[in-house]
């Protein structure tokens, strides 16, 4: 008997490790972002500070399962055999939800999840408990649920959300007034004193924070420190301010870039410290319960399912060589999870300074929000005296870096805003924890970072549609997690219950299969984004660099209309919907890639050095020209997708001989324009010219052919559409391909000749 629940236990661990993995990736944007974000330092320094974090806060953990002391359910209520189906539920869940939105890239709370799985699992089976043995009397339930703590922590959500917005874009907003976008010259006078309260402020939320849960500090020290906080805090903001002087005018240290990395260690040591548990707690509450059990079996016989689990009731200390393993895991996720850099990027996203790709789409509610936002605020600036007006606008005025380029390696924001949006975030921490309110590590850091944002009005007429948007999404996904966490795992718990050892290993193989092909999936598509990025860089400003990444750009339409062209031939030779139906769906990308280019224009001009403004006309037309091309082979595409969905005749044979034929030319050409592209030898382009007229010649006997075919012996309108629509759009597909060749050879004879 004791076998099975031995192998629940394994079982439960091995998902617990890898909860450890999906929890860090999603949790990473609560230190990671505003470092990463600012550029402050380099990746690895980032990754290193944070990997001391988190080792440091595993280490030191108290290792106390935080939802069991918060008495999320009465486990004197449950028996052993029970308490087994509800972790097991709630592990389950656990991983497959954060893992869920680690792919959706949208950070969520790892600490809500975990409580709202052991709400929901537990609700389940205290019903089943209820309706088996009180014939359903549910006004009993609130003897096995703290109803009351559910609710605290919903409270405790929506106070986070509130206040940590509201503070955040109050505290940049006087930041910025204070120090503007010009503070390198600002930072030399009231850099020691921004230098000493943010210091401070860190000092005060990790003792405040991150030393109560260490069980290495006595009782009286953490006596103490709570006792005289108001005293060590004024001796640390004198302390803090000197040395914060001392860094910058002896040693010439950015002060900034120390409040930064600080802060970041402090984040993550707080994460790894009192989140650890939402990962290895409900193991370590199911090894303790096994022990419990184990003991009353040896000594009493007791049974699984009559076994009441009164002795979980305590506190559950966790032994310290399992908190520096979840530290080792932990730290080896921030290093190589890909998923933990998207969830990172979206915030980064949200957050940055300017335009871009945005990644969330308007809806009615953002466009509302920032439609009365503007007549709100133009109401307040309409009151203000126009001296006042003038000096605020000043402080706000951006150095030309900030948009004469979007170049790659540019920082999202700058170094003042990633202080306080470290700093904020801590004291709101420090202080939620102080009066024990719920508050969650990963709310007050996202919305801290969209307060500045807004207070830094990166949010303009431009984007705030867009980041609005995006920001309701995160905050909507925020209590679906909580919906979803706690339907998820009262299912779980209800099939299990039901379903004996078979539905769970069922569940857990389920589980693992789809976290793997999570982990497939997202691989292809980061690698595709990393593609993407590549296609769309817009950091160019030389000549030689104009025409290496229009040759690229070239290259990669070229290489995907060619795919298409020859792929809807033969699909429609086959007379095959499915594959046509995917190349419906894939045009759609060669569309938005070069729609992505245009969109870019603005940031490609601006980032041109004063010699090569002239190539802004030639990347201008060489995008048009793309742009005509790839219309042309979604012409044929949908049209021959419609034609065969639609069910239609298929084409005669005669036809698709010729449409083979031409798409055999066709791929020739396509053939040799990418290798010229690919291998720079523009030299070639003349040989290629020189076919044009052949080609183009040839598509037109084929028209004349179907013409006579008309007079003579076709019978079918819809045919002839598709058939005079391939070769028309065809045509214009070489003809386009022909004057973005010259294009190009006109512009590269001119660079070489000016070079000279």
């Amino acid at each position: 008997m004791e076998d099975v629940y031995i192998v629940m236990l394994v079982a439960l661990f091995a998902l617990a490790i890898t909860d450890l993995v999906v929890g860090v990736s999603n949790d990473a944007i609560n230190f990671l972002n505003s470092a990463i974000g600012s550029k402050a330092v380099s990746m690895r320094t980032i990754l290193i500070v944070a990997s001391l974090g988190v080792a440091v806060g595993a280490i030191f953990s108290s290792g106390l399962m935080e939802v069991a002391r918060k008495g999320i359910f009465m486990p004197g209520e449950f028996y052993f055999e029970e308490i087994m189906i509800i972790f097991m539920a709630v592990m389950i869940t656990d991983v497959l939800l954060l893992d869920f939105f680690n792919s959706l890239g949208l950070p969520t709370s790892t600490t809500v999840s975990i409580v709202f799985e052991l709400l929901g699992a537990a609700v389940c089976i205290a019903a089943i408990k209820i309706y088996t043995q009180t014939d359903g009397d549910l006004t009993m339930l609130g003897g096995y649920i703290n109803t009351a703590k559910a609710t605290e922590i919903i409270a405790g959500i929506l106070l986070a959300v509130l206040v940590a917005f509201v503070v955040g874009t109050v505290v940049q907003y006087i930041s910025r007034l204070i120090f503007s976008f010009q503070y390198e010259r600002k930072i030399k006078y009231v850099g020691s004193i921004f230098g000493g309260l943010s210091l401070t402020a860190i000092l005060y939320f990790i003792l405040i924070k991150g030393m109560s849960s260490v069980p290495f500090i006595s009782e009286a020290t953490q006596v103490y420190i709570n006792t005289n906080t108001v005293t060590i805090v004024i001796i640390g903001l004198v302390f803090f301010t000197a040395l914060s002087q001392f860094l910058m005018s002896v040693l010439k240290i950015n002060i900034l870039r120390t409040i930064i990395i600080i802060g970041t260690f402090a984040l993550a040591l707080a994460f790894a410290g009192n989140d650890l548990v939402n990962f290895i707690g409900v193991p370590i509450a199911a090894w303790q319960s096994f022990n419990l059990w184990h003991t009353a079996y040896e000594a009493t016989g007791a049974i699984p399912s009559e076994f009441l689990m009164s002795g979980l009731s305590g506190s559950v200390p966790t032994p310290e060589i399992l908190l520096v393993a979840a530290g080792g895991v932990m730290v080896a996720t921030l290093w190589f999870s890909s998923k933990a850099r998207s969830v990172v990027d979206t915030g980064i996203n949200l957050a940055r300074q300017g335009d871009g790709e945005e990644r969330f789409e308007p809806n009615w509610l953002s466009r509302g929000i920032v439609r009365y936002s503007v007549m709100f605020g133009n109401a307040m600036t309409a009151v203000l005296p126009q001296g006042m007006k003038h000096r605020i606008e000043r402080k706000f005025d951006k150095p030309t870096t900030h948009v004469r380029s979007k170049r790659m390696d540019a920082p999202a924001f700058d170094m003042v805003r990633a202080s306080v949006n470290l700093v904020v975030a801590s004291v709101l921490i420090s202080i939620g924890t102080n009066f024990k309110l719920p508050l969650s590590t990963t709310y007050v850091t996202f919305m801290v970072a969209m307060g500045s944002s807004l207070a830094d009005r990166a949010w303009d007429r431009e984007s705030a549609v867009y980041r609005v948007a995006g920001v309701l999404n995160v905050i909507g996904g925020w209590f679906v997690t909580a919906l979803v966490a706690f339907t998820a795992a009262a299912v779980f718990g209800a099939i299990i219950y039901f379903g004996g050892i078979i539905a769970l290993v069922i569940l857990i193989l389920v589980a693992l299969i789809l976290v793997v092909r999570s982990a497939i999936i997202h691989s292809r598509k980061s690698r595709v984004e990393r593609d993407k990025k590549k296609f769309n860089r817009s950091d160019i400003i030389t000549i030689n660099e104009i025409t290496s990444e229009t040759s690229e750009n070239i290259s990669n339409v070229i290489g995907g209309i060619k795919k298409m062209y020859s792929k809807t031939v033969d699909n429609l030779g086959y007379y095959d919907l499915g594959k046509l139906k995917k190349n419906y769906k894939k045009i759609e990308k060669l569309e938005a890639d070069v729609d992505e280019l245009k969109g870019n224009i603005f940031y490609f001009i601006k980032s041109l050095d004063e010699d090569s403004v002239e190539a802004s006309k030639f990347y201008i037309l060489t995008l048009d020209y793309l742009q005509i091309m790839v219309q042309s082979i979604s012409f044929i595409t949908r049209n021959s997708y419609n034609h065969v969905h639609n069910n239609h005749k298929n084409l005669k044979f005669n036809q698709i001989r010729d449409l083979k034929k031409v798409d055999d030319k066709m791929q020739i050409l396509f053939d040799e324009i990418k290798e010229t592209f690919d291998n720079h030898e523009f030299g070639n382009i003349n040989g290629i010219l020189n076919e044009k007229q052949q080609l183009l010649d040839y598509v037109s006997e084929l028209i004349q052919k179907q013409i006579t075919r008309i007079r003579t012996s076709e019978s079918s309108p819809k045919n002839t559409k598709l058939y005079f629509g391939m070769l028309l759009e065809t045509k214009d597909l070489i003809s386009s391909t022909m004057g973005l060749l010259q294009l190009f050879q006109e512009f590269y004879i001119e660079a070489r000749t000016t070079s000279y």
